[in-house]
C-alpha cells in the first residue's frame, strides 16, 4: 500500500503504541500523537467583572482547558489550515 508521508501523519517516532484521546467535536477516538492539541485559559468570572476586580488589585484564578481535535475537525473548525502547494515541502525525486 502506498504511503503518503514518512511519518504517516503522526509524531510517534519509535514510541511504540500510543494511547488514544477523544475528539472534542465529533467524539472520534484518535491516537494521542496524531490529534491536534489546543490549550486555553478559562476564567469562571465574567470578563467585565474580572476587569473591575483587577483594578481593585484582586487575583482572578483561571484554569487550563485542553481540547483535542481529529485532523478533519481541526481543519473544519479553522484551527489548522491546509498549506498551499507552494508552501509544502517538495517531494524528493526518485
Amino acid at each position: 500500500m502506498a504511503k503518503k508521508r514518512k511519518s504517516r501523519g503522526r509524531s510517534k517516532g519509535k514510541a511504540g503504541k500510543t494511547g488514544t484521546v477523544q475528539c472534542s467535536m465529533c467524539g472520534r477516538l484518535v491516537p494521542a500523537d496524531k490529534a491536534k492539541k489546543f490549550t486555553r485559559r478559562v476564567s469562571a468570572v465574567d470578563p467585565q467583572l474580572a476587569r473591575e476586580l483587577r483594578k481593585q488589585g484582586s487575583f482572578i484564578q483561571t484554569r487550563l482547558v485542553t481540547q483535542y481535535y481529529c485532523v478533519s475537525c481541526a481543519v473544519h473548525a479553522g484551527r489548522v489550515q491546509i498549506r498551499s502547494a507552494s508552501e509544502r515541502r517538495p517531494q524528493p525525486r526518485r
